[in-house]
């Protein structure tokens, strides 16, 4: 009998991390999960604890690896993805982090890109990154760690930092200090890398005050990026795959073909639409990134990005107190006839695509004393849906109508969500088989990097859908309900 061949998936998200191991047709066998620490100093500002995140890596893996011992397996290839652009700065002999990590919801550098705004950059970043100029990136997240103390930017000219995002900063512990690298969609996030020409920007860089030599090199999402140290896990495995999550969960959703699409819900809500070889260039507002590169490919993708989904839900258990967990909001919502006219817009950390207003914050619209637990729960579950649908006026504003759309992550096990999304969205919404791409995405790549899988078709033919959702609702009920959301929206961006 031969030994059964696994792949484990690194899945480092914005709350929790995990390792999830593969077998060799893309089906989950084992999941280890924990959460850390969020940090909030001030207000709108978001930040990790960069060895508080190694840890939980560390953890999940052991786990793994020893239930891939237990089943008699052998692991081939490893996979990173990561929360995009969250930023860390380290010392390269020491491997700390010089300050925490600052989240990809952070706001604090919104100052910064108002006056690059004013000062007419914007059409120039956006022309090399197809992102817009915000602090959701990682540009100026790194110009402000280096400019909190000037020994730092000594530091960085003598060579002694380096930069990275998430994956980065775990591919360099995981082999020892040997590797700093990431991959095309990683550094397509950060607002320094030029998408078009597949290279850091030199431009950019005189921008932002970066300095070149604290960047890590760069990429194909499936390549021999290294091998685990030894003495971490006891044997050393080759990493094979790297992609920021949506990347990699647009990956385990085989959106492969021009036109396909696919929503993720985990803290946020993140949607790419596959645009092949072609960098399409919203004029509503969504970003142009990098969907994957393979073999020296660069297939690029429309994306919009909603800040708070399951932030949101979060909130509400942690916050508020009024739910035990995220599970309990499925039936507080099926319980109600209607929203009652409440209306949650959750602008926690600013709104994202297409508004881009980082000093927005949220508000709760139309409460009465009749108002409970139930009527909020609905409404921030409702809030999800929206946000999505006004993506998706964006797109079909750019020229893209889909005809269907492939939803993942923790949120859509909720099937009053699932349910609402297609009625407000009117689409046939799909639900595969696996709802966590995000990790398989990542396992994929490693796959295909250590020949468990031979090409996209591989992948494409093992996607299985779980259930279809078609719209219900009636138009005049939607557009009333959008109605609300339109007002409770345009009210909060006054």
């Amino acid at each position: 009998m031969s030994t059964p061949q696994h792949l484990l998936a690194i899945d480092q998200g914005t709350t929790s991390t995990r390792a999830v191991l593969f077998d060799d047709k893309g089906k989950p066998l084992f999941t280890a999960q924990t959460e850390f620490t969020q940090l909030f100093p001030h207000d709108g500002w978001v930040e990790h604890d960069a060895d508080e995140i190694w840890d939980t890596v560390l953890q999940v893996c052991k786990q793994a690896i020893a239930a891939s011992h237990e089943m008699g397996g052998t692991i081939r290839g490893l996979g990173i993805t990561n929360q995009r652009e969250t930023s860390v700065v380290w010392n390269r002999k020491t491997g700390k982090a010089v300050y925490n990590a600052i989240v990809w919801q952070d706001r604090r550098t919104s100052e910064t890109c108002h006056f690059l705004r004013d000062e007419g950059y914007e059409q120039m970043v956006t022309n090399k990154t197809g992102l817009l100029l915000d602090p959701y990136f990682s540009a100026t997240k790194v110009a402000w760690i280096l400019d909190q103390d000037p020994a730092l930017r000594q530091q960085a000219a003598n060579g002694e930092l380096a930069f990275g995002t998430i994956d980065s900063f775990l591919l360099w512990r995981l082999t020892g200090g040997k590797v700093h690298a990431t991959d095309a969609t990683n550094a397509s996030r950060t607002m320094l890398y030029n998408i078009h020409d597949g290279a850091w920007d030199e431009e950019l860089l005189e921008l932002f005050n970066v300095p070149a030599n604290i960047l890590p090199e760069v990429h194909d999402c499936a390549h021999e990026f290294g091998f685990t140290d030894k003495e971490l896990f006891g044997e050393s495995i080759c990493i094979g795959g790297i992609a920021g999550d949506q990347h990699a969960a647009s990956i385990g959703q085989a959106c492969f073909e021009p036109g396909m699409i696919k929503s993720t819900y985990g803290t946020g809500c993140f949607m790419l639409i596959n645009t092949g070889t072609r960098a399409i260039q919203s004029d509503h507002r969504l970003l142009t990134t990098i969907a994957y590169q393979l073999d020296g490919v660069t297939t690029y993708a429309i994306e919009g990005s909603i800040f708070s989904a399951g932030a949101a839900i979060q909130w509400l258990r942690d916050g508020l107190g009024i739910i035990k967990s995220a599970g309990d909001s499925e039936a507080m919502a099926a319980g109600l006839d209607s929203n009652k006219g409440v209306y949650l817009v959750p602008a926690f950390t600013g709104l994202g695509a297409p508004h881009w207003d980082a000093e927005a914050r949220g508000a709760l619209y139309g409460l009465t004393r009749d108002t409970g637990p139930a009527e909020i729960v609905r409404a921030t579950l409702e809030s999800i849906c929206y946000q999505t649908n006004d993506l998706f006026r964006a797109m079909r504003e750019d020229g893209v109508t889909p005809g269907l759309l492939r939803v993942d992550g923790g949120m859509v096990k909720n099937n009053w969500l699932v349910q609402q999304l297609a009625d407000t969205l009117h689409l046939r919404v799909q639900r595969p088989a696996v709802t966590e791409t995000t990790a398989l995405g990542a396992a994929c790549l490693a796959g295909l990097q250590t020949g468990v899988f031979n090409s996209l078709s591989d992948i494409s033919a093992g996607w299985q859908c779980e259930a279809t959702f078609e719209p219900v609702l009636n138009e005049t009920a939607r557009r009333q309900l959008l109605n609300g959301w339109d007002k409770a929206l345009k009210r909060t961006l006054l």
